[in-house]
């Protein structure tokens, strides 16, 4: 981890005078740091706010207390409160207005949920949310880390497209040193020269345009890791084959029903749905509370004496025109929504898996053709080459040769990238790409 930091400092800060070396799995470990990917960092908080909503249904159960201090200076209309005076006696009379009086209140009051199957019912559904938050991010790492696998393949793509344009650039100087001795020993003609010059021109343009989208990958590869676009990096990874047997589709979906955190996430959704529904069901059930208080009332605090209440309160539910079960139908469609996207998770993983199965399949014969592609090209354009040496063929069929290899090299790249991409996505698919990353 401290190697890591020390890299992430250097990278990030753009302080790097040398290319950092940078393997696949480095590249996501960057990614998921702390101060990597601006996805992985949105999950982990999300988690913390989460974390927070369930405190929040907690602390419905719990009991709450408040304290208050009062002092009034009052007066009072007696008749206001159904008081009235009426003495028999000519002149006297009590006054309806009291005061004015002053009232010194010090109070410590709690209350208690004893019985409320709703809250309990709606913790229970912030704990599911909870867990699909965790689970959440977890799939949002695993989306990350397959983000920048993907990426850091380009990269490879781009640094074997160049390394094939450089061949191709030194394939075309040769050819056209070749026609220049052939022209100077009467063989050759100058319309040859001329082909071999605008193959070259060619050549040399495909290069530079290689190197722009190398230039190109490795700055959206920098941007997936969260690093400074200025950093400088060396690949220590190759595009190459790595041949591996997977097992059977029924075991990979197995195997990713298990393991993907998508459809864990969904599933704790589903579950989170269900208690919100059982919460708003249970709102239609008593509930019973306590609460209670205790301090001391007087004029002034010198004269107030202690007084407390202590009570219980039943609820019951009784009409309230039609708002529960409205809110009951609503969260058990929300309920129903959930069951239905846990059941399209479950299809898109084992579409995913099938599908990832497939094109690994098929990437492998690709490479085995490309490699044999490559290989017929490399002969004919030996041959092809001894043939105009022997002045019994043109630079035409020098050129055509020219042009099958390059194609071939292109094939091969092409097919090579395929191939790492099947593996990528088998591993992303059946949740494995951990392992797919120590390889």
């Amino acid at each position: 981890m401290r190697v890591l930091s020390m890299f992430l400092l250097a990278a990030s800060l753009g302080w790097a005078q040398s290319p950092l070396p940078l393997s696949m799995k480095r590249a996501v470990e960057i990614a998921l740091a702390p101060d990597g990917s601006t996805r992985a960092a949105l999950a982990q908080e999300s988690i913390q706010q989460a974390k927070d909503r369930v405190a929040e249904a907690r602390a419905a159960l719990l009991p709450n207390l408040d304290t208050t201090v009062r002092e009034n200076r009052e007066t009072t209309n007696l008749q206001a409160f159904g008081f009235s005076f009426k003495i028999p006696v000519p002149g006297f009379s009590i006054p309806t207005i009291v005061g004015p009086f002053d009232v010194f209140d010090a109070r410590a009051s709690a209350q208690q949920s004893l019985l409320n199957f709703s809250s309990v019912r709606k913790y229970q559904a912030s704990k599911a949310t909870l867990a699909a938050t965790k689970f959440d991010n977890d799939a949002t790492r695993s989306q990350v880390s397959d983000e920048v696998a993907r990426a850091y393949l380009a990269c490879l793509r781009a640094d074997a497209d160049r390394d094939t344009g450089r061949a191709n650039v030194e394939l075309s100087e040769a050819l056209l040193a070749q026609a220049q001795r052939a022209l100077t020993a009467g063989t050759g003609t100058g319309i040859e020269i001329t082909r071999a010059e605008v193959q070259l021109a060619n050549d040399r343009q495909n290069l530079i345009r290689a190197e722009n989208n190398r230039t190109r990958a490795v700055l959206q590869l920098l941007k997936s890791m969260g690093l400074h676009l200025d950093s400088s990096i060396e690949f220590t990874d190759k595009l190459v084959y790595k041949p591996i047997d997977p097992a059977s589709s029924e075991t990979l979906l197995e195997q990713a029903r298990k393991a993907r955190f998508e459809l864990k996430t969904q599933q704790q959704r589903e579950e989170a749905a269900r208690l919100s529904n059982s919460a708003v069901k249970s709102e239609r059930l008593p509930t019973i509370g306590a609460t209670g208080d205790y301090g001391a009332i007087g004029t002034d605090v010198a004269s107030a004496r202690a007084t407390y209440t202590l009570g219980l309160s039943l609820r019951v539910p009784v009409f309230d025109s039609g708002n529960r079960a409205a809110r009951r139908e609503e969260s058990f469609s929300q309920y129903r929504q959930e069951q239905i996207r846990t059941k399209d998770v479950g299809q898109q993983i084992e579409l995913q898996v099938r599908t990832a199965l497939e094109s690994l399949r098929s990437a492998g014969a690709e490479v085995d053709a490309s490699r044999e592609g490559l290989s017929l090209a490399e002969n004919e354009l030996a041959q092809a080459r001894r043939r105009y040496d022997a002045g019994v063929a043109t630079s035409v069929e020098v050129t055509d040769a020219q042009t099958r290899l390059q194609r071939a090299r292109d094939n091969q790249v092409i097919a090579l990238y395929d191939y790492n991409v099947a593996r990528l996505d088998l591993a992303t698919a059946t949740g494995t790409i951990g392992d797919y990353l120590n390889q």
